[in-house]
């Protein structure tokens, strides 16, 4: 008899879900909800919020889609994994109440106070056992919450992660992972435990910290309250969640050493995985745990993010890409974008629109555009100088990584968002002299695999992936390289122009 998995990819645009058949990976079904982005709140400058109720919503509205589409009344289900968008802070009071908004991955209001904590707690012994600074990351949100809303600090009984969240939901359970502390700088590199040294910095109580579970594990099973919502059978585990760029990882066997996986969503992000707990002295890069690590065998990912990425092909086409009436679609931008050379024919933009930018160090820089001539350049010069502009962001992180002896030739990434563009996938491969494997997976899909190791339905990671296959590879451009090259280091020198 068939065993089937669920998988939930929780993001701050959507919620996505896929139903796997465990032994032919075959996606059975799959859906999306809302079927427009979720709203992100901006109560101030630089703030970014989500009312965790709504993640939940869209978790049923998916489920109930997979329902309908499978035909299947999905109490075949064996086991729930979660992937979700990382660095949130979700905060519930000993009623599991949530206490206000969620605090999420692109709001950057706490990033002076952890500028403080890192001088602090001195940099030497951040880097040393934190392997970062405590940064824009939760648990400076949640000093940042104890520092500004005293009242709503006061009732807190626990914080967690936004898959923590959902897995709360599901389980009645409070609980999270290695790699989710390691997210919140709430890990200690060197104690292989939470990170006492923050708290105490913060002067956090411990008992905020939920209780630590493997990522791959049974973290607790359907309520019968949660299962009557989500139309699932009660007592089905829940054993797996991870981060979403851990998980985008595992969604593309990324495990080991010398292993990269990238995406280029929203956000556009590279994740390199050694088994050494190496790190950059300024945070421009992060190292986590990595969703497979354990003390005797140690995974860490090494993570470069770019908050302006997708964000702002969306924002273009959203605010400028109009026929008549008619809206452009994304593949008639790119094919646009594809009729003008290489370089932009010297137009170039920073794409630094979407908060504090940790390659920049936690700079917020501000999108830009540079060298428009009125009488030279079209809108299809726009679109293909935005995304350039997004894939020399991109390379300037990897230089970061190189310097910490990360290898980069060879990146998977899933064939979506960003990648799905020929032109794209194209400059990304020659302008950072990688190879460039796309395979069809997605978050959803790695969440499912994950939740069947962690129910033991997949006895090896390589029976988990034993299915998966690239579905097409892009080389470097050689004929390209040398626009490309005099387009980067064109936008290089602007950058560091205004760095300045």
């Amino acid at each position: 008899m068939p065993v089937y998995l669920l998988g939930f990819d929780i993001g701050s645009s959507s919620v996505k879900a896929t139903l796997l058949e465990a032994e032919s990976g075959k996606v059975v079904a799959s859906a999306t909800s809302p079927k427009t982005e979720l709203p992100i709140l901006a109560p101030a400058p630089g703030f970014a919020e989500q009312d965790p109720a709504t993640w939940w919503e869209h978790v049923k509205k998916a489920t109930e889609e997979i329902r309908s589409f499978s035909g299947m009344d999905l109490h075949e289900v064996k086991a729930i994994g979660i992937a979700y968008q990382m660095h949130g802070l979700v905060a519930v009071d000993k009623q599991q109440k949530v206490l206000r908004p969620a605090i999420i991955w692109c709001d950057s209001r706490a990033v002076e106070i952890g500028r403080q904590a890192f001088a602090r707690i001195g940099p030497k012994k951040c880097l040393a056992r934190l392997l970062n600074s405590p940064g824009n990351f939760t648990a400076s949100k949640l000093a940042w919450v104890k520092e500004n809303e005293p009242a709503i600090y006061r009732q807190i009984d626990k914080i967690m992660l936004p898959g923590d969240y959902i897995a709360m939901k599901m389980t009645g359970t409070i609980a999270t992972t290695p790699s989710g502390l390691s997210e919140g700088i709430l890990w200690d590199f060197t104690e292989h435990g939470l990170a006492s040294m923050v708290l105490d910095a913060y002067e956090i109580p411990a008992q905020m910290i939920p209780d630590i579970l493997p990522a791959f594990s049974k973290q607790g099973e359907l309520t019968a309250a949660a299962a009557g919502e989500l139309r699932l059978k009660p007592g089905t585990p829940v054993a797996y969640r991870g981060g979403d760029q851990p998980n985008n990882a595992l969604s593309l066997n990324v495990l080991n050493p010398g292993e990269v996986a990238a995406t280029a969503g929203t956000s556009g992000v590279v994740y390199g995985v050694t088994d050494k707990p190496r790190c950059d002295e300024k945070s421009r890069v992060n190292t986590f745990v990595h969703v497979n690590y354990t003390k005797k065998k140690p995974r860490y990912g090494v993570l470069l993010c770019l908050n302006g990425a997708g964000i702002l092909n969306s924002w273009i086409k959203h605010n400028f890409m109009t026929i008549g009436s008619q809206g452009v679609s994304y593949p008639q931008m790119d094919a646009m974008a594809a009729e003008i050379p290489a370089g932009s024919r010297g137009l170039t933009i920073l794409p630094y629109g979407n908060g504090a930018e940790r390659t920049l160090e936690n700079k917020n820089a501000g999108a830009s555009i540079h060298g428009l001539s009125f009488p030279l350049h079209t809108r299809a010069h726009v679109l293909r100088a935005a995304q350039e502009g997004i894939v020399f962001a991109l390379n300037y992180g990897l230089s970061i990584m190189r310097a910490m002896d990360i290898e980069i030739k060879t990146v998977r990434a899933g064939h979506a968002n960003m990648f799905i563009s020929p032109l794209f996938a194209e400059a990304f491969a020659t302008v950072t002299g990688a190879r460039l494997e796309l395979y069809s997976t997605d978050g959803s899909q790695g969440a499912a695999r994950g939740a069947g190791i962690g129910a033991g339905i997949y006895p090896t990671f390589a029976d988990a992936f034993g299915t998966l296959k690239s579905i097409k590879t892009i080389e470097p451009a050689p004929q390209h390289a040398d626009a490309y090259a005099e387009a980067y280091a064109r936008w290089l020198k602007i950058l560091k122009k205004i760095l300045k």
